[in-house]
């Protein structure tokens, strides 16, 4: 079983940029994509962002589109998520998660995904 931990959330002023990590314990994520949801107060978790397995392949929401960039180093079972001109409405619980099942290209419905970190909290004032 793997698991997940997220880190590097924060407050930040709206314009701003973090940068999240999601660190992979227990097993190697090498095969699966992996994946960034987040879940603001009040709202359903929505996706982020994913990547496939090998790294050459990402998929955004529209809303973070040009804005927050998804990468790997499967050799430091490590996920990121690079996120810039920070706006208030992406406030929110962050959760890393990896796919369920192997070799595929990147994936945005939770059911795809087996396994999710605790989250961190990145809060953008504005």
């Amino acid at each position: 079983q793997v698991q997940l931990v997220e880190s590097g959330g924060g407050l930040v002023q709206a314009g701003g940029s973090l940068r999240l990590s999601c660190a992979a314990s227990g097993r190697t994520v090498y095969g699966y994509a992996m994946g960034w949801f987040r879940q603001a107060p009040g709202k359903e978790r929505d996706f982020v962002a994913s990547i496939n397995w090998s790294g050459g392949s990402t998929y955004y929401a529209d809303s973070v589109k040009g804005r927050f960039t998804i990468s790997r180093e499967n050799a430091k079972n490590m996920v990121y998520l690079q996120m810039n001109s920070l706006k208030s409405e992406d406030t929110a619980v962050y959760y890393c998660a990896v796919a369920a099942k192997t070799w595929s290209g990147p994936l945005s419905r939770e059911a795809d995904f087996a396994s999710w970190g605790q989250g961190t909290q990145v809060t953008v004032s504005s």
